[in-house]
């Protein structure tokens, strides 16, 4: 995500490292680079002069402090410079409604469907009752679709067979989701290949039936400047309240990101980052700001793991390992755990200082694979017990997970490895003393 604007963005402030003080061509050498790298991000010319013409103001107007170079102080002018950029706020859901209805629109391909199964986990995963309904009548197997990631979910899908009018089939879900009591009514309408008259003209009149509390247009990010003029031609049309922002994972060069708010003025409210329905993400342009700058993104990253793990259980799980109770069964437990909680580059970057450090290492979603299969081949008695498993023992746990006995060994030894630290700090732990410096420490 943004890789390429990151690494461009953290050349163009190396004109400023080891200078003592800001002047007018230091800066201007900075921000002719930050504009070069904004634009090959497909960021719109005008939005881009206009956005290093700011911050060109702003770093000419500093005094640096003794404390900050001339370096830091320009990260910290961009990165707020690019939080407005991004919508400046986080914007909020309007959910007020009964039922709140949300209205999804965009083009064909664009993940719309995908995204109001994604939308409708999120707002499940909140507590409130949700209710799909497939207006999609045209593209073939678009309800199948629906019907399959609402059974997924565990969520209703309304849907009328033999009924082509998209209107009434809203209207009627509306009445079935007030005869229910359903807290929040997602809309899947129809897209298009292109922008068209026929398909302005029906969105509109189902938004007229419905007066949605939300209309959110659905866009793909790899689409870049292409994104931004659709985002145009639907605002001009629904003047729609927000945007999902889908394959964020993928290799985008940010474009659309970056200019959508100042082009329709219309916050981004979520992002798809991943195939799986929890891969749908609160839009922070603040975060984002700092995560394109190599900044890392620690709020967020812990916000994911408590959706995720239980406390409860978390808390299981602290004193197995003070205890030194720790087995594979709890392990296994929290790789899927973490599993879950998305991408796991993605993840990585958002501690501070490793975004810049892994951007060129591939980090797979398969890296658990052999770990899980190895866990998976071993016997209830061996994964509560590694000791047991002597020379015959690893020999089958390979050949079940088809790896072989190195992996099975180096993965017994890192287990083992954590053990003893773990039997260290609870040695050391409420003793007053300083803990002594573990292998690993430098």
């Amino acid at each position: 995500m943004f890789d390429s604007l990151s690494s461009k963005l953290e050349r163009a402030f190396k004109t400023l490292r080891g200078q003592g003080k800001i002047t007018e061509i230091n800066v201007a050498e900075t921000v002719k680079e930050i504009r070069k790298a904004m634009i090959d991000a497909d960021v719109n010319y005008k939005i881009a002069k206009q956005f290093t013409d700011t911050i060109k103001e702003k770093a000419l107007g500093q005094n640096v402090l003794t404390a900050v170079s001339p370096g830091q102080l320009m990260v910290k002018i961009v990165s707020d410079e690019l939080a407005i950029l991004l919508g400046g706020k986080t914007a909020e859901v309007n959910i007020t409604g009964s039922p709140a209805i949300i209205l999804m629109a965009g083009l064909q391909g664009s993940g719309k469907t995908t995204h109001s199964a994604k939308l409708a986990a999120f707002f499940k995963k909140k507590g409130k009752s949700v209710m799909m309904v497939a207006c999609d009548v045209y593209r073939p197997a678009a309800i199948e679709q629906l019907k399959v990631l609402g059974q997924q979910i565990e969520v209703p899908v309304f849907f009328e067979e033999g009924n082509t009018n998209p209107v009434k089939i809203a209207e009627n879900a509306l009445k079935a989701a007030r005869a229910e009591n359903i807290g929040v009514l997602i809309v899947d309408t129809a897209g298009r290949l292109s922008i068209d008259e026929v398909m302005m003209r029906e969105i509109g009149d189902i938004k007229s039936a419905l007066k949605p509390q939300e209309i959110l247009f659905v866009v793909d990010a790899m689409t870049g400047q292409d994104a931004v003029n659709t985002a145009k031609a639907f605002n001009d049309v629904l003047d729609f309240s927000g945007v999902i922002l889908t394959k964020l994972d993928g290799d985008t060069r940010g474009g659309a990101a970056l200019s959508i708010k100042s082009v329709v003025n219309k916050p981004i409210k979520f992002v798809g980052t991943g195939e799986k329905m929890e891969a749908l993400d609160v839009f922070h342009p603040d975060r984002m700001a700092q995560r394109i700058l190599g900044m890392g993104d620690i709020v967020s990253l812990v916000e994911k793991a408590q959706q995720v793990f239980d406390e409860d259980e978390a808390a299981i799980i602290q004193k197995k390992l003070l205890k030194d109770q720790f087995t594979f069964e709890d392990f296994l437990t929290q790789i899927q755990q973490i599993k879950k909680m998305g991408n796991l580059k993605d993840l990585v970057g958002m501690i501070p200082g490793i975004g810049k450090a892994i951007k060129d290492i591939d980090i797979s979603d398969d890296a658990f694979k052999d770990t899980e299969s190895i866990i998976h081949s071993m016997t209830p008695q061996e994964r509560k017990n590694p000791d047991i498993i002597n020379g015959s023992r690893r020999k089958r746990i390979a050949m079940g997970s088809g790896t072989d006995i190195q992996h099975v060994n180096n993965l017994l030894k890192q287990f083992e490895e954590m053990r003893k630290m773990m039997r260290t700090m609870n040695k050391f732990q409420g003793t007053g003393r300083s803990m002594p410096k573990l292998p690993f420490m430098k």
